[in-house]
């Protein structure tokens, strides 16, 4: 078992245990099967990017808890260098590097994403996920073919998509090329008291 895997399995179970949430809430959380859930939590599945997001909305904690272990502490500013985001690799052909990683409390995480071409995907069905929010997206170079429920688009260097991330969504970079674009993942508004 990797040892990253394998920390990351013992956060979202110790935080499961510890708010008493049940493994079949956890499962509808995460919108997969309780075998699945009990795979991930047990370290033999590694995490989609969505998987660690949802986990970390349901326990209310930052993502960067789940994945390091460690817990945001800036609050006015957070300054991060080139190439120097937190990388997060939860998804077989991307790298994410969170750009907001220290800073607590955010309404919005921030992520630049190197979604890797492989041709023989391409034309394949793209894998979809959910999740609660809205999320941009804008392409910074290369092109990236995204299916929004059953709508395909391309976008290219310099355009930008905005939607509801409630709605199945699922992207592949096409045209021959790596894709690298920012992703800003928003999350659900609260209601006003």
């Amino acid at each position: 078992m990797n040892f990253e895997i394998s920390q990351i399995a013992e956060r979202i179970k110790g935080l499961r245990q510890i708010l008493e949430i049940s493994i079949e809430e956890m499962a509808e959380a995460t919108d997969v099967s309780m075998e699945e859930y009990i795979q991930h939590e047990e370290g033999v599945e590694d995490y989609s990017f969505t998987f660690l997001y949802k986990c970390a909305e349901k326990f209310g904690v930052d993502i960067t808890e789940i994945i390091t272990g460690e817990n945001p502490k800036l609050s006015f500013y957070e300054i991060v260098r080139k190439d120097e985001g937190m990388p997060i690799e939860r998804r077989k052909g991307f790298k994410y590097q969170h750009l907001a990683y220290l800073f607590k409390h955010k309404i919005a995480e921030p992520f630049k994403v190197l979604a890797k071409y492989e041709g023989e995907i391409e034309d394949d069905d793209i894998k979809l996920n959910t999740h609660k929010g809205q999320e941009m997206d804008y392409i910074l170079r290369g092109s990236l073919k995204v299916k929004f429920d059953n709508h395909i688009e391309v976008l290219h260097t310099g355009d930008t998509v905005y939607y509801d991330s409630g709605h199945s969504h699922g992207m592949v970079a096409t045209g021959g090329e790596d894709c690298e674009f920012l992703a800003i993942v928003m999350k659900e508004k609260q209601a006003e008291k």
